[in-house]
């Protein structure tokens, strides 16, 4: 048995986890909170050691490495950074519509990287610095993602930076079509050439540290948290936040000339195509607020409730939305009268709401040919029992709502073993060790699906009647 370590460098905290390499067994795992202020690397690695302390990595021979995926660390020559990370509050609107129209509008930028620039993407960081720090700008010599940073320290600094593809597909620059840099858009956003890492396949050995500490390529947090919850062939999954988004397991990049899928690149050299909807939880928060309950009370008062609302539908794009394309569009309430106006038919219509509006992300990627069988279901308010109880009909697939853990960190332990099998020859490049995939609990469709096709019938209806067109 060997012993191998994930760590996992979030927006807030350092979470560390030790796992059995055969098994995937968690055996020991540790947090620590990142300083407060700007995202900094240097109180990222303040969070590591902290984290690491009293023993942690003790008997560990290999370590994966993943971290958040909206920052973006530029270094100088020396490789050190030249101010804190930037994220999407510094990217900006601004900074992506002004690279979309640059570049020659969204089909380009679909063409070239299957993605059309958002606030969070690395490139619209860089269009930022470029703009608004220039005199920084110009010390820019080489562009990392976090984890990249990460993973270069650990490794005492060597000559070269590196990264996997599945962190590489999410900046803005890397085509997943192509499996390699746009450098022409880098230089686009920044103004100058710089360095970017080498992309290592999913399974290779970035290195190893002075102690001789086997370091795996690293990934991004959505591609370590697959990895981690175990998706595979007709798998997909669903976060609820206050936006959602849905993604899902594919063999090829996906071309959407709409834009709605974003083509990301996972762990295992495969593919996890994202839609990304502006409505979630949000939907739940503000219908409690109107009714002054909590979500908890909110779940209650849609059970009392039938399917259908007596005829309530709520539109849920109170922030505009992307899934359909409605940017500057608001939420609509139909289906009132005598009899629908109660409390407890807004609050179902708040929950079919919001879930028919992710089962429309879903079905851009099912219309693109991936398989939804299975949904991970993320995010705290997926422990609600009126979640629980539409979604699988909604959505129409077997839903798992996972125990709670450290899925990314799992999913870069996993990684670790993967490369450290490789390296000693017990495991192939061709797949990651079968570890057990996440357990939780586990939700049916109905058996008599006839309701929730109702329900999703006068969905549609009501969003083509009043936004004609708009999901294409």
């Amino acid at each position: 048995m060997g012993i191998v370590a994930g760590l996992d460098s979030s927006s807030d905290y350092t979470s560390i986890v030790v796992c059995d390499s055969d098994t995937g067994e968690v055996l020991r795992q540790a947090h620590a909170p990142h300083p407060e202020g700007e995202s900094s690397p240097g109180g990222w690695l303040l969070a590591l050691g902290d984290a690491a302390g009293g023993g942690v990595l003790e008997d560990v021979t290999a370590i994966g490495v993943t971290a958040q995926q909206r920052g973006t660390v530029a270094v100088d020559a020396a490789g050190h950074p030249v101010r804190p990370a930037t994220d999407a509050r510094h990217g900006g609107h601004s900074a992506a519509v002004s690279l979309i129209d640059e570049f020659g509008g969204r089909g380009a930028w679909i063409e070239a990287v299957g993605a059309v620039p958002r606030p969070s993407h690395a490139v619209s960081h860089l269009r930022w610095l470029a703009r608004s720090e220039p005199a920084t700008a110009a010390r820019v010599t080489g562009v990392l993602a976090p984890q990249d940073w990460l993973v270069w320290q650990l490794l005492g600094r060597p000559e070269r930076f590196t990264t996997d593809r599945g962190s590489a597909s999410g900046t803005g620059f890397w085509s997943p079509h192509r499996e390699n840099w746009r450098r022409d858009l880098v230089e686009l956003a920044l103004g100058q050439e710089v360095a970017l890492p080498d992309v290592l396949g999913p399974a290779d050995t970035a290195g190893r540290t002075p102690e001789g500490l086997l370091i795996s390529a690293g990934t991004g947090e959505t591609m370590a948290a697959a990895l981690g919850l175990g998706v595979g062939p007709g798998d997909a999954v669903i976060s609820l936040g206050t936006s959602g988004s849905v993604c899902a397991f594919h063999d090829a990049a996906l071309q959407d000339t709409g834009g709605s899928v974003t083509a990301l690149a996972d762990a295992t050299g495969h593919h996890l195509p994202v839609v990304r909807t502006l409505n979630a939880t949000r939907v739940l928060r503000g219908t409690a607020d109107l009714l002054g309950r909590s979500p908890e009370e909110l779940s209650d008062l849609a059970l009392r409730s039938t399917p259908g609302a007596h005829g309530m539908v709520l539109l849920p794009y109170l922030a505009g939305e992307v899934v359909p394309d409605l940017p500057h569009t608001a939420g609509t309430l139909t289906g009132l009268s005598r009899e629908s106006m109660a409390p407890e038919n807004l609050a179902r219509a708040a929950f079919e709401g919001m879930l028919c509006g992710l089962a429309d992300a879903a079905e851009v990627l099912r219309g693109r040919g991936v398989r939804i069988d299975r949904v991970f279901l993320l995010g705290a308010a997926a422990d609600l029992p009126a979640v629980q109880a539409l979604a699988p009909g909604l959505l129409d697939a077997e839903v798992v709502v996972p125990v709670d853990a450290d899925y990314a960190a799992i999913g870069a332990a996993r990684q670790a073993a993967w490369a450290a099998g490789v390296a000693d020859g017990t495991l192939t490049a061709d797949a990651p060790p079968q570890w057990a995939t996440a357990t939780g609990r586990e939700l049916h469709p109905p058996e008599s699906p006839e309701a929730s096709v109702a329900v999703r019938t006068q969905f549609r209806a009501v969003r083509d009647e009043h936004h004609p067109g708009a999901f294409g």
